[in-house]
C-alpha cells in the first residue's frame, strides 16, 4: 500500500472542516496537524500545533499545505497565504474528491479544492487555489483565473472566463462564452447572461 503524503491544514473554521472530510475522503493524505489564530486546541480530532505565524518553523517536519479557509469577502487573502508560503518552499497539493467527475483533458493547478459530486468537463482549466465546492459543474472549455471560489450547486456553462479572486455564490448560473472580470463578486442564486 503506498505511503499517504502527509500534510499540514491552515484554518479552523467552517471550511476546515469540509477540507478534513474532503482529505480523509481521497485516502492519499495525513493530516499532521492544523495551525490557526482560533483559539481552540482540536479540530475534528486533529490538534492545533500553533498560530499559523508558527508553520514556518515546521517546514522540515513536513512541505505540503492546505488552506482550510474559504475567505468569501477577501479572497486576496487565500492568495496571499499560497504566494507567501509558495515562495518558501511549501507544496499545495491538489485535493479532488474520489466523487467529482475530472474529465482527463482538463487541467488542475497546484492547491485546487475539488469537492463531492463535481463535474469538471474537457478542455477546462482550474488555475492555482481555487476552491470548487460541493455539486457544481464547470463545462467545457472554462478558464478559471487564480484563486476563484466557486460555491456550492454552481453552474458554469462552456467557454467562460472567470478573473482571479471572484467569488461565485451557491445556486448561480453563468451563461455560455461570457467573462467575468478580476475581483467580481456574484451573489447567491444569481443568473448571469453577460
Amino acid at each position: 500500500m503506498k505511503k499517504k503524503t502527509e500534510i499540514f491544514l491552515i484554518g479552523s473554521g467552517g471550511h476546515a472542516s469540509s477540507c478534513i472530510e474532503l482529505i480523509e475522503s481521497t485516502k492519499k493524505f495525513k493530516i499532521k496537524g492544523i495551525f490557526t489564530d482560533d483559539l481552540i486546541k482540536k479540530k475534528l480530532g486533529y490538534k492545533v500545533i500553533g498560530k499559523t505565524s508558527k508553520l514556518i518553523e515546521y517546514k522540515n517536519k513536513c512541505k505540503n499545505l492546505v488552506i482550510g479557509f474559504g475567505s468569501i469577502y477577501d479572497l486576496k487573502k487565500r492568495f496571499k497565504i499560497f504566494d507567501f508560503y509558495s515562495k518558501r518552499g511549501f507544496k499545495f497539493p491538489k485535493i479532488i474528491s474520489p466523487k467529482a467527475q475530472v474529465s482527463k483533458y482538463s487541467i488542475i493547478k497546484d492547491g485546487v479544492q475539488i469537492f463531492h459530486n463535481c463535474t469538471i468537463n474537457a478542455n477546462s482549466i482550474i488555475s492555482k487555489n481555487c476552491i470548487v465546492n460541493n455539486h457544481s459543474l464547470i463545462e467545457h472549455d472554462v478558464i478559471l483565473a487564480e484563486n476563484v471560489h466557486i460555491s456550492t450547486g454552481v453552474v458554469i456553462n462552456g467557454s467562460i472566463l472567470i478573473g482571479r479572486h471572484t467569488f461565485v455564490g451557491s445556486g448561480s448560473i453563468l451563461k455560455e462564452g461570457i467573462k467575468i472580470r478580476d475581483n467580481s463578486f456574484i451573489k447567491m442564486g444569481t443568473i448571469c447572461k453577460k
